[in-house]
């Protein structure tokens, strides 16, 4: 970061804050600060893309689809702040034992490394982090253990609380690639419908052709804000 953080600013760029959105999953690839003039929350039309179901890695049908997850936070704090400095210089470690973990495919980042300059809901106060799993088996074990159990047990100092849904996960074909606007299109799904197979959540997930939902077992304070 080059230039100071202001508090309309809180990445250290000329970009003002626009519209403010109001968190659950990884920690890893966190990311988040949209330029001047981002506004297109964007609601796909359509059926839900379905795919394969929880916990059953890379064998039969699920093979073929891959787990989706985005989840966003509210920063309490500009990025190049002191309160903030022990989650940015965790980040790329806690994203180096993602990608080292089992289950793990792909994440979202620029050319930095990670993705703490990609905009996301028009909201510079917003950090964004997406990736790509075997399953949703992969993600939780990842999730909970190691650094980022960790990391999770301080994001309270970090990141604002939020009521409405910050975290959304959904099935795609093995080798797509979700783009920012596919997230913020199933986050809002989310948000204004429940879980459905077009957009859930790890305690209400979906199998590969949305049949019932499967109801998992987080403990109520498991959640993460990045």
């Amino acid at each position: 970061m080059t230039e100071a953080a202001t508090p309309s600013d809180p990445h250290g760029t000329s970009a003002p804050a626009e519209s403010a959105v109001a968190a659950e999953i990884a920690l890893s690839a966190s990311a988040g600060a949209p330029t001047s003039g981002t506004a297109d929350p964007r609601v796909a039309a359509g059926s839900p893309t379905t795919a394969g179901s929880p916990g059953t890695g890379t064998q039969g049908p699920a093979a073929e689809f891959e787990l989706a997850q985005v989840n966003i936070a509210r920063l309490r704090f500009p990025l190049d702040s002191p309160e903030l400095k022990d989650f940015v210089d965790n980040l790329a470690p806690v994203n180096a034992d993602a990608e080292a973990a089992d289950g793990f495919v792909w994440r979202l980042q620029s050319d930095d490394g990670d993705a703490t300059d990609i905009p996301f809901l028009g909201d510079a106060w917003l950090i964004v982090n997406m990736s790509v799993w075997r399953d949703t088996d992969s993600l939780t074990a990842y999730m909970y253990q190691g650094r980022h159990r960790e990391m999770l047990s301080r994001r309270r100092e970090w990141f604002e609380r939020v009521q409405e849904a910050m975290t959304a996960l959904w099935w795609v074909p093995a080798g797509h690639r979700p783009t920012v606007g596919e997230a913020e299109s199933r986050l809002l799904h989310l948000r204004a419908n429940g879980p459905a197979p077009y957009a859930f959540t790890l305690r209400t997930s979906f199998p590969p052709q949305g049949a019932e939902p499967v109801l998992g077992g987080l403990p109520e304070d498991r959640g993460c804000s990045v």
